[in-house]
């Protein structure tokens, strides 16, 4: 399943998503997608270049979007709907809440460029809240993969399921960290690596940033159990539970804002179970973020893998 990690072999979330829903076309003609005038930036262009007659493009316009979305949905059609993150949760979020949540409509939602790591577009652009927006919907379910593999197989996972489904996708190109054994699985959270000295809880593009950090505790006598959590609603509180009765210490990351997001998620399940033990957060801290490379952005805000590290070798102190 875990494959041996080549931090600078690096491929495209988008892509994946591209890829499997071209795939997915071809074998599920009910399978139609739409965009907001990116598809080329969503990689939806490779769906819209297979099958142009199962391809809708609105324009700049998402909350007609979501609900050109949901009357397909209405007619039997899986309908795709993808735009950036920022503009599907927060443009939309009426059309997203009061006719395809509030009906359990079967329309899966695409948020490309999630996070910091939208990069030089800035604050405008980088979507710090739609994690907590779309997991507080009832009927939603909120996928957010952290690899090609594990994508592809979420986007699979999401066109088979009935029922409204948020997927949120990062710009940047990430290591490969699953190989084609990996199987997704909407009620299990992964334990990577086993450890003992605390558990790193992880979702999205800042996996392999976990990974690598858990490399650098290791040479500090820091034993990190890591659980990527690709799913953030519902939320699989057992292994992470089990995981932190063990450690005593959890530690979130996630290119999200600290507020409503997985370290919230985690904070819930841990209360709500009784579990006596200390939650870290660590993400973007409450605030709107600077342009810059992603590369920049993740270090200046604490998201890289020796800021991660350095973070947890002061709490271990």
């Amino acid at each position: 399943m875990l494959t041996k990690i080549n931090y600078d072999l690096k491929k495209s979330i988008r892509q994946a998503f591209g890829e499997e829903l071209q795939d997915l076309g071809k074998v599920n003609t009910k399978i139609v997608a739409l965009d907001a005038d990116l598809s080329g930036s969503t990689q939806t262009s490779l769906f819209a270049k297979a099958f142009p007659e199962r391809f809708f493009d609105v324009g700049i316009a998402e909350q007609d979007l979501m609900t050109t979305a949901l009357g397909l949905s209405l007619e039997g059609f899986i309908p795709f709907a993808a735009t950036f993150a920022v503009f599907a949760t927060g443009r939309a979020y009426d059309q997203i809440r009061n006719s395809i949540c509030y009906q359990r409509s079967n329309v899966k939602i695409v948020g490309a460029h999630g996070g910091i790591t939208v990069g030089e577009d800035g604050a405008s652009h980088q979507a710090l809240e739609d994690i907590s927006l779309m997991r507080s919907l009832p009927n939603m379910t909120v996928i957010v993969p952290g690899d090609y593999e594990q994508t592809r197989q979420a986007v699979r996972y999401a066109a088979g399921y009935d029922g409204p489904v948020y997927i949120r996708l990062s710009r940047m190109n990430v290591p490969c960290v699953y190989d084609s054994e990996y199987e997704f699985d909407i009620s299990k959270a992964v334990v990577l690596k086993e450890g003992s000295d605390l558990s790193l809880i992880v979702t999205g593009d800042l996996l392999s940033e976990v990974l690598k950090a858990s490399e650098i505790l290791e040479k500090s006598g820091i034993n990190a159990e890591i659980i990527n959590v690709p799913v953030i609603k519902p939320l699989d509180c057992g292994t992470i539970i089990n995981s932190v009765r063990k450690t005593k210490l959890a530690v979130t990351v996630e290119n999200h804002s600290i507020i409503g997001g997985l370290g919230s998620a985690v904070c819930e399940c841990i209360s709500e179970l009784q579990v006596p033990e200390r939650v870290v957060r660590i993400g973007v801290n409450d605030t709107f973020c600077q342009s810059g490379t992603p590369k920049e952005l993740l270090k200046f805000y604490g998201l890289d893998a020796e800021s991660i590290a350095k973070k947890v070798i002061e709490l271990k102190r």
